[in-house]
């Protein structure tokens, strides 16, 4: 194998990871009824990141929203998509919640919702970092469904240190 061809292949390894439940829960301090991502299929350190929640009937948020036809609350996507975003940024930065460092949803721009999302969909989550100052970062988000848009959105989170 040519030394590019080889090189090129090494940096495309490290540049694209995927993370299973457990890593998530090292990356994030959400726990059941409350951690919205199931796995990280693609995360370029800095620029983006791209994960699922697989969406069960036996989520605890349907037997109010709404129990004849149940659809998942859109603040709850945007949650989701807030998740994704904690977890680019302790990755980037190389901290975990552990150490004592916590990223808070401080702001949403430009939500929309596209499409009702329902039991039994698979929720994809993908963010963009757009820019990042002083632990201050604003991600352009998307969740799709079976690649039918279903929310969008621009996250503000702040990275703070908490203990």
């Amino acid at each position: 194998m040519p030394m590019l061809l080889r090189l090129s292949y090494f940096l495309s390894e490290v540049a694209t990871m995927v993370m299973d439940i457990n890593e998530i829960r090292e990356y994030l301090p959400h726990r059941y009824p409350f951690l919205l991502v199931d796995r990280i299929t693609e995360l370029t350190l800095g620029e983006l990141i791209v994960g699922y929640k697989n969406v069960s009937i036996n989520e605890p948020f349907f037997n109010g929203h709404f129990p004849h036809h149940p659809i998942m609350p859109g603040v709850l996507v945007l949650e989701a998509l807030a998740q994704v975003c904690g977890i680019l940024g302790f990755k980037t930065v190389n901290k975990l919640p552990a150490d004592g460092y916590v990223y808070y949803l401080v702001g949403s721009d430009n939500v929309r919702f596209k499409r009702p999302v329902m039991p039994g969909d698979c929720l994809v989550l993908e963010a963009r970092v757009e820019r990042e100052k002083r632990g201050i970062w604003k991600f352009a988000c998307r969740a799709t469904v079976g690649g039918e848009l279903a929310c969008e959105a621009d996250i503000i989170c702040a990275e703070r240190k908490v203990a």
